[in-house]
């Protein structure tokens, strides 16, 4: 079963969604615009937004920030081939070293811009050292879906582990949205925790993206 993510979701799980009365109402007003011709796109910054969202765990969880991270260097290619979905393919190189905290909402205070600068500093020196490991990177081994909704599975590499990772989403208004979730610990990873534990990172963290098709 393919999970669909329409526009109007869409708007409710990004953190600043832009147009997203114009999204929706494409969506009710033209079923036409969610078809994607076949071709070769190009991905990444110029043509959309890569997020991941991080939300909290342990007894102090409420002294925390969930967290809108933004992969702001990334680049990646998609074949499209709406006639013969398992056709298509798709890969996307992340620089691990350009995460960048957008937004923090919860705890006790504000988030602050030292709270970013910290935040990012830890991510780079405890959690993806991007000095051993500069990217992560994706390559689709299956795709399925119609000319509305895709299932995208595909082995996910980050800090040298590689896994298998399902991306569902849907097609609307010439652009890709879609999510994954990805449990850091199956790749290596710890949640940071901070005060012995009591505050940390869930295990389970958000990706997201939305980017329009732009011609390769």
């Amino acid at each position: 079963m393919i999970y669909i993510v329409k526009a109007a979701a869409w708007c409710q799980i990004t953190p600043s969604p832009a147009n997203c009365g114009d999204i929706a109402g494409r969506e009710r007003g033209n079923a036409n615009d969610m078809d994607v011709e076949a071709g070769t796109y190009a991905l990444g910054p110029r043509s959309g937004r890569l997020l991941v969202l991080t939300g909290r765990a342990g007894l102090g969880a409420k002294a925390g920030h969930d967290l809108t991270i933004e992969v702001t260097r990334w680049r990646g290619e998609a074949v499209v081939t709406p006639g013969d979905p398992a056709a298509s393919r798709v890969s996307l190189e992340a620089e691990t070293a350009s995460m960048r905290v957008r937004e923090g909402t919860g705890g006790v205070k504000p988030l602050t811009d030292s709270d970013r600068v910290e935040i990012e500093k830890n991510m780079r020196e405890k959690v993806l050292m991007p000095d051993r490991h500069p990217t992560i990177t994706f390559r689709s081994t299956r795709v399925e879906g119609d000319p509305e909704a895709f299932r995208v599975e595909g082995d996910l590499t980050i800090a040298g582990v590689t896994r298998p990772v399902a991306v569902d989403g849907a097609f609307a208004g010439g652009r890709a949205r879609g999510r994954a979730t990805v449990v850091q610990s199956e790749w290596g990873i710890r949640p940071y925790s901070a005060f012995f534990g009591a505050l940390r990172l869930r295990d389970e963290v958000e990706v997201i993206f939305d980017v329009r098709l732009v011609p390769g």
